[in-house]
C-alpha cells in the first residue's frame, strides 16, 4: 500500500498550499504522488456538502447534526475512492497526499456535540468511514494549528481576495472558537502532529506564519514517518 497522509487544520490555515509544496517536492525527489482534495466541489459525490455549506440545509453549522453532516462528506471520500485514486493507494512506492480527510469531521462536527459526546461520535465516526465504508485510513495526520481569531481573519482576507462568499463554517466565529478545542483534543486522541500555522512577531502580534518554515516542518514529519 502506498504511505498516506493528511493535510488537517482550520480554515485559513493555509492546507492547500501546504499539501501543493509537499506534493511537489516528493515528486522532485521521485516519488509518485497522488493528490487529494476534500470536498470535491462540482462533483456528484459532494453534491450534498455543497447544499450543506451553503446554507441550504439552514444558515448555522449547528442547524445540520454531526452524525447527518459527517456522513455527507464521508460519502463523498467514499465515491473519490472507488472511481478515481483506489489503484494508486494500492501502489506499494507511492505517497497519497490528502488535504481534509475524515479528520476535517473530527475537527467540524465534533464541535456541534456536548463534551460527553465527543468519545462516542469518535468512536462512530472511524468506525462508519475506516470500518463501514471501507475507505483507507491514513498513516499520520498533519495538523496545521492557528487560533480562532486568526484563522477568521485568513477567511475574510481570502474572501475579499478571491470574491469568493465565506460558507457557513466560516462565517461563524463561535463555531471557529469551537472547532479548535474539538481539533486539539481530537488530534492528542489520535497521535496527529501538530505544526504551528500561526507565529507572534516582536510586537507579539499574531501572524502567519511564513510558508516556508511550515512546509520544511511538514517535510520533516513526513520524512520521519516513512514517506
Amino acid at each position: 500500500m502506498a504511505k498516506f497522509f493528511v493535510i488537517e487544520g482550520p480554515d485559513g490555515s493555509g492546507k492547500t498550499t501546504q499539501a501543493r509544496l509537499a506534493a511537489d517536492a516528493l515528486t522532485r525527489s521521485g516519488v509518485h504522488v497522488r493528490e487529494l482534495s476534500f470536498p470535491r466541489y462540482g462533483t456528484a459525490g459532494a453534491s450534498l456538502v455543497s447544499l450543506y455549506l451553503g446554507g441550504g440545509l439552514g444558515g448555522s453549522p449547528e442547524d445540520t447534526g454531526a452524525y447527518a453532516a459527517s456522513a455527507f462528506f464521508a460519502c463523498d471520500r467514499y465515491v473519490s475512492y472507488r472511481t478515481e485514486w483506489h489503484d494508486d493507494y494500492n501502489r506499494p512506492d507511492g505517497v497519497i497526499l490528502a488535504c481534509r480527510y475524515t479528520s476535517a469531521n473530527a475537527v467540524h462536527q465534533l464541535s456541534k456535540l456536548s463534551r460527553d459526546e465527543w468519545d462516542g461520535f469518535l468512536d462512530w465516526l472511524w468506525d462508519f468511514e475506516y470500518v463501514k465504508l471501507g475507505i483507507p485510513q491514513p498513516d499520520k495526520v498533519f495538523y496545521l494549528d492557528m487560533p480562532p481569531e486568526l484563522s477568521s481573519q485568513m477567511t475574510t482576507l481570502r474572501s475579499k481576495q478571491t470574491g469568493q462568499s465565506r460558507d457557513i463554517h466560516e462565517l461563524d466565529f463561535e463555531y471557529i472558537k469551537s472547532c479548535r478545542d474539538a481539533a486539539l483534543y481530537a488530534a492528542k486522541r489520535f497521535e496527529w502532529h501538530i505544526i504551528p500555522a500561526y507565529e507572534y512577531a516582536d510586537n507579539y502580534k499574531l501572524s502567519i506564519r511564513s510558508r516556508e518554515d511550515t512546509h520544511a516542518d511538514i517535510m520533516a514529519a513526513i520524512s520521519r514517518f516513512g514517506g
